[in-house]
């Protein structure tokens, strides 16, 4: 008999929710916790044998940095997130955390569930976040 270790529910692609997300700009200075839970996207979750990667994109309310590259949140898109109160918002597609959900820990797999970006909204975001997938900087590591 092997022993295999259960697969983690994981939201959908699309799914909104809370997460200690990691700046790029965080980890260039040497930390390795993100400073707060924020709204991030789960843009993918690839099962790969036992385990289940995850890609997952910060939602911020700040404009993004000089240095980054965002797409900016439609109201309509906000409310269907579940962060209708904030005024603008922005969802940064040129950098990523790299999760892996079952010995991750940082991901909640009972983390509730904000809300979810439409299908078209999010087929907007992976258009314009697909260039940096195979950036190295891009990728911000959280299973250290």
């Amino acid at each position: 008999m092997m022993d295999e270790t259960p697969m983690v529910e994981v939201p959908a692609n699309g799914s909104v929710l809370r997460y200690p997300y990691l700046w790029a700009w965080q980890r260039d200075k040497g930390e390795t916790e993100g400073r707060k839970s924020r709204p991030v996207c789960m843009v993918l979750a690839i099962p790969k044998g036992l385990q289940t990667h995850l890609v997952i994109l910060a939602i911020s309310g700040t404009p993004p940095r000089s240095d980054q590259t965002a797409l900016e949140i439609p109201q309509l898109e906000c409310r269907r997130a579940g962060i209708r109160d904030w005024k603008e918002a922005w969802i940064t597609v040129s950098e990523f955390n790299h999760d892996i959900a079952e010995v991750s820990f940082y991901f909640d797999p009972n983390a509730e569930v904000l809300g979810t970006l439409s299908k078209g909204f999010l087929a907007k975001v992976a258009t314009a976040f697909k260039p940096f997938l195979a950036v190295a900087s891009a990728r911000v590591g959280r299973t250290e």
